[in-house]
């Protein structure tokens, strides 16, 4: 920050020095001009008109030098890609600026001019994008054509991102793994020591669908009601009742279930220990099976498997049947925090905690923000909130 900006921030310049602060006079360079006009127009009552005049005049050239620069501040770059500021002119570098977020251009992308629309359609980060081309779908100054080619790209980018998960499962070096594995044991040494014996119980499964194979039992033919029954018959009938129980029959499974169920009692057989190993080291399968176990330690060590993909964890955060301490932990990993559909997802799912859901929801594009507040399944708080968030962004897009 510079020193003029800390003396502005900090009402330290006198009258005339802020005067000409606003009319971007002051002799500063002019990267820092901006952000000191920026400022102005943010925050200071009395010359914030006059600094958002002098921005919207301000030298093209020397704007798109600071709407490309990475090391641009994030309060100049929220200003410029705002609706209200936006010079269209700016538009292609802010879209390319890697610290611009899409939360931003999404809010451009779901109203934004036709002119804006197509600068974001020739924008590469824009067509990389998922959540951005939906919200580009969403846009009335779209094109019944250009809609159906983002329903292309969209199909084409979850292939990829598919190919990408499975290659990137498979190239994960088994050191790395083992370092991942050894950390997270030393960092939940005392709490793994307090829960050592605790046994294996997904939350959703029930101990009999662990162990054994189905089977259903079939009884001894019974006589129909009134019938006289010989004493031969009767006799055999009475020797035959010790063996009903053990005739049964048995039930087929799906090899799919097989599979299942044979991981769960490989599963059912570890220590502690053995299963934050697997979470960690396992396949996607085995995690989607330890995501649910009762004990936090194994559950939460899914989510530091260097193995775990984001399509798994999309899926996790719907979840009904994982613990609050799961769905609590998703958002803190950087990755997948920075995954809007993953934080969507925890939001739309009525299990996860509501100071949660309060703090993910603001973050909500307005076409979730409207499915949001007619999904019966969450709390009537989140319901309400998002129908008076979805209002104000449409009355603030009008």
């Amino acid at each position: 920050m510079s020193q003029m900006l800390d003396l502005i921030r900090n009402s330290e310049v006198p009258a005339n020095l802020m005067h000409s602060a606003a009319h971007g006079s002051l002799s500063v360079p002019p990267g820092e001009t901006i952000e000191i006009l920026v400022h102005l127009a943010l925050h200071n009552k009395m010359f914030g008109d006059q600094a958002r005049l002098t921005l919207a005049g301000w030298d093209e050239k020397a704007s798109l030098a600071v709407a490309a620069d990475p090391k641009t501040s994030a309060e100049v770059l929220g200003y410029f890609v705002s609706p209200e500021n936006l010079r269209v002119s700016l538009l292609p570098a802010l879209a390319e600026n890697p610290v611009v977020n899409e939360e931003a251009l999404g809010a451009l992308a779901v109203s934004g001019s036709r002119a804006v629309v197509e600068t974001l359609w020739a924008s590469a980060k824009v067509m990389h994008s998922p959540r951005l081309l939906h919200a580009l779908q969403l846009n009335p100054n779209m094109r019944p054509n250009e809609i159906g080619e983002i329903a292309s790209k969209l199909a084409a980018l979850e292939t990829r991102r598919a190919g990408d998960r499975s290659a990137a499962e498979a190239v994960v070096p088994e050191e790395v793994i083992e370092g991942a594995v050894a950390k997270y044991l030393e960092e939940n040494a005392t709490e793994l020591a307090a829960e050592a014996d605790k046994p294996f119980h997904p939350l959703g499964i029930g101990h009999e669908e662990m162990g054994h194979e189905t089977t259903i039992a079939v009884p001894p033919e019974s006589p129909a009601p009134g019938a006289v029954v010989s004493a031969d018959i009767a006799e055999k009938s009475a020797a035959g009742k010790a063996a009903a129980g053990a005739h049964v029959m048995k039930k087929p499974v799906p090899a799919h279930e097989e599979r299942r169920d044979s991981t769960l009692q490989k599963i059912s057989k570890l220590g502690i220990q053995g299963r934050i190993a697997l979470a960690m080291r396992g396949n996607k399968e085995e995690r989607s099976i330890l995501i649910r176990d009762s004990t936090k330690l194994v559950a939460l060590a899914v989510l530091d498997s260097p193995k775990v993909s984001d399509s798994e964890v999309e899926k996790f955060a719907l979840q009904k049947n994982v613990l609050e301490s799961v769905l609590r932990g998703i958002p803190i990993k950087r990755k997948f925090a920075k995954n809007y559909s993953i934080m969507r997802n925890l939001v739309f799912n009525p299990r996860t905690p509501l100071d949660l859901s309060l703090t993910l929801m603001k973050n909500l594009l307005v076409h979730d923000l409207k499915n949001l507040s007619a999904n019966k399944e969450v709390s009537d708080t989140i319901r309400k909130l998002a129908l008076r968030m979805f209002k104000q962004k449409l009355e603030k897009k009008n």
